[in-house]
């Protein structure tokens, strides 16, 4: 079983507005409504693939609410630590015809000391089963930027790998937790470390993290390893909407660190997750077509 924490949950919302009119009014072709944050994607394309999987998170109110019975819904076992403020909704507006999505991003409930000991204290009890545990998102309010680190460092007392996809300051912290892998992408390694990406991912792996992987889209993927520097090259763009492409790509790096994949061979199975995510409307789910197709097309170096 793979358990995927995502500490700030949200109710997602996806409009397909072809022909978008950024500046104007826009009539929604399709909404897609239904549970959400980077650990919920990655189980979603867990499940679809056939591994067990386990969500876990934090959740408040009537979006909470609305966030477990999607989860139930959908077939996804979850056991989510209740908060007393409102989790948070999403709006992705995606523009098929042009490849364009806009995001907008709520910021998460305000999340007490004593909620977060409670699921801390949870997550602890629930990795028993566990084979690994993608720790992935973004955090809510009230919970300390160095998060991911501390339930990485829960997760390697007990043997369980631990595969961190963060930004900023948690991104900072992370290598700290001693996980398997860390998984941001360009923009976000930018942020965090000085240099070229192979500088930044080497700084963080000099930090504590025993690989990074670097999601670079249509460039494909970096990854510095304990057995060495390797490149993921794609043999051609996939236009669509790139949200939950990263999701998919970690949940390739899961099943590779489950199944003790060479490193080769699991980077090219998330660089074709991921450009097979792109080519659906919503994040979670991927194109069994363009995966087969690019899959094997996939250089490594």
């Amino acid at each position: 079983m793979i358990v995927t924490v995502t500490l700030n949950l949200a109710l997602d919302t996806t409009y397909r507005v072809p022909g978008a009119d950024w500046d104007g009014v826009n009539r929604v072709a399709a909404v897609h409504r239904r549970a959400g944050g980077k650990g919920v994607n990655v189980a979603r394309v867990l499940r679809a693939l056939g591994r067990d999987v386990l969500v876990t998170g934090l959740a408040g109110g009537a979006t909470g609410q609305a966030i477990a019975d999607d989860l139930r819904a959908a077939g996804l076992p979850h056991d989510l630590h209740p908060v007393a403020a409102e989790s948070r909704t999403t709006l992705a507006v995606t523009d098929p015809d042009a490849g364009r999505t806009a995001l907008f991003n709520e910021p998460g409930p305000e999340v007490s000391a004593a909620e977060l000991a409670g699921f801390t204290r949870r997550y602890e009890s629930l990795l028993a089963g566990a084979d690994a545990v993608v720790l992935s998102g973004s955090l809510p309010r009230g919970v300390p930027a160095d998060a991911y680190a501390t339930l990485a460092a829960i997760a390697a007392s007990l043997g369980v790998p631990a595969i961190v996809d963060a930004d900023g300051e948690p991104l900072r912290h992370a290598p700290k937790g001693r996980p398997s892998i860390v998984k941001p992408n360009a923009e976000e390694l930018a942020r965090a470390v000085p240099g070229d990406p192979a500088e930044g991912a080497q700084a963080l792996r000099g930090q504590g993290a025993e690989a990074v992987v670097v999601s670079m889209g249509a460039d494909g993927l970096l990854a510095v390893t304990g057995e060495g520097t390797f490149r993921a090259r794609m043999p051609y763009a996939v236009r669509g909407n790139p949200t939950g492409a990263g999701d998919s790509l970690v949940a390739g790096l899961a099943l590779g660190l489950v199944e003790r994949e060479p490193w080769p061979e699991r980077l090219r199975r998330a660089a074709a997750l991921g450009a097979a995510a792109v080519a659906t409307p919503v994040a979670g789910e991927i194109d069994p077509g363009v995966y087969a197709d690019i899959h094997p097309q996939i250089t490594i170096s």
